[in-house]
Formats: structure tokens, C-alpha cells, sequence
């Protein structure tokens, strides 16, 4: 796909790369904000990488729309040098059902299956890192079984516990804080997602990957007394 640079607000550039959950078009957003990290312009304040998109901040007073449209597309001409950091396999234990996940019976019946299958499917594969944002450390990860996509809530919980693992749509993900939200949940981790106080506060980044691994109750308060002194 030819790229497309859209205006978005008076200091900011919308550079698209592809549409919708592509895996290629998300490696070439990876690719484009490690060149612009790389080789600093003066008028480029920050790059923001979704999906399959690219936000580029600037200063109107150091380069202009169009200049900046032009030194995105020299850039591309160089893709083939750049190198991004290996991309990991993060494990994210997850107690699944009971208080920790309460509405991972609705997602089984919605699915026309035990909750023991829901389990088994939901953890059987990696899921892709897209982006990471709403809050600190929450991912957008591609690659939920269709089997497994459920509604949203009709009415949002008031405060969803920090670590709750949950199912919306065709998306599932981590609340890495308390806070409200509408998703189907159907598990929790112990693990702190985000700890500001930590060298690398967030354990992933985009371009990774997360895998869940079920754990027993007992294993869940074992690593929440570990992980959060």
C-alpha cells in the first residue's frame, strides 16, 4: 500500500501504512519510529505508533507539512538499514474464572463452550504487541481466536482491578491499572505491568509478544506477594 500522509490538527501528521490488524504494516510503523529515533530532526517532537499508523508531532515553526511528507518518504527509501530490537516472548501467568475473572462463564457461553475450552484456547497461542496506550503499559494485541470474541459490557465497570485480563470484541489485553472499563473479564495477573519505580517500568513493548499461562489460585498469590512488596 502506497503511504498516505493526513493532517491532524495544525502540528501533527497522521502517516498510514496499511488498515486494520496487519502484522506487516504494524512492522513497517516499528521500522519508520526507529529510523525517526535514530536520526533526529529539530522539528519532529514525537512519533506515536498505532496499529498500522504513525502520528508525527511537530513544530510548524522548524518544517513545514509538506517538508516533513518529504522527509518521511526519503526515509522509507532506507528501511532496508534499519534495525529494530529483537522482538520477545513475554509469559504472563493468569488465574482464570472465579473472583479473578467474572465473566469468563458469559464468554464460554457466548462461545458454545466449557470454560476449560475457553482456557485452553485463550492461552494456547502468542499474541502480538500493536501498540501500547490508554494506559501506561496496556497493549493492543492481535491474534484472539474468532471463537472467542465476545461483546462489551453494556454498562462499564466503575473500577476494573489492575491485572485483570479481558476480551472485547475481537481484542484481548491486560488492565495494567485499576480503572474503569468495559471489557468481558476472564482472568487476572499477578504480575505489576506497569511500575514506575522499575529501570524498564513496562515489561514489553510493541513489537513483542505475550503468552498467558493458566495458574492455580494458590501459584496466583504466591507471585502477587513476589511481585508486589
Amino acid at each position: 500500500m502506497k503511504t498516505e500522509f493526513r493532517a491532524s490538527g495544525d502540528r501533527s501528521l497522521l502517516a498510514v501504512y496499511g488498515s486494520g490488524v496487519d502484522q506487516a504494516a504494524n512492522e513497517k510503523v516499528r521500522q519508520m519510529a526507529a529510523l525517526l529515533s535514530g536520526r533526529s530532526h529539530p522539528g519532529i517532537e514525537a512519533a506515536v505508533g498505532s496499529y498500522c499508523t504513525l502520528m508525527l508531532h511537530y513544530n510548524p515553526l522548524h518544517i513545514g507539512f509538506e517538508e516533513l511528507t518529504r522527509h518521511l518518504l526519503d526515509l522509507e527509501k532506507t528501511l532496508g538499514e534499519v534495525v529494530v530490537e529483537g522482538a520477545k516472548t513475554v509469559e504472563i501467568p493468569v488465574c482464570y474464572g472465579g473472583e479473578f475473572g467474572p465473566d469468563l462463564s458469559f464468554v464460554a457461553q457466548h462461545a458454545g463452550m466449557g470454560t476449560n475450552e475457553v482456557i485452553a484456547l485463550h492461552s494456547a497461542v502468542s499474541y502480538h504487541i500493536y501498540a501500547i496506550g490508554f494506559a501506561p503499559g496496556f497493549c493492543y494485541l492481535g491474534g484472539l481466536d474468532p471463537r472467542l470474541h465476545a461483546p462489551r459490557l453494556m454498562t462499564p465497570r466503575q473500577n476494573v482491578p489492575a491485572g485483570s485480563v479481558g476480551i472485547a470484541a475481537s481484542q484481548t489485553g491486560v488492565y495494567p491499572l485499576a480503572s474503569p472499563g468495559g471489557w468481558q473479564l476472564i482472568g487476572r495477573t499477578p504480575l505489576r505491568l506497569f511500575a514506575p519505580e522499575r529501570q524498564q517500568p513496562i515489561l514489553y513493548q510493541p513489537g513483542d509478544s505475550i503468552r498467558f499461562r493458566p495458574v492455580a489460585e494458590d501459584e496466583f498469590r504466591h507471585i502477587y506477594q513476589l511481585d508486589n512488596p
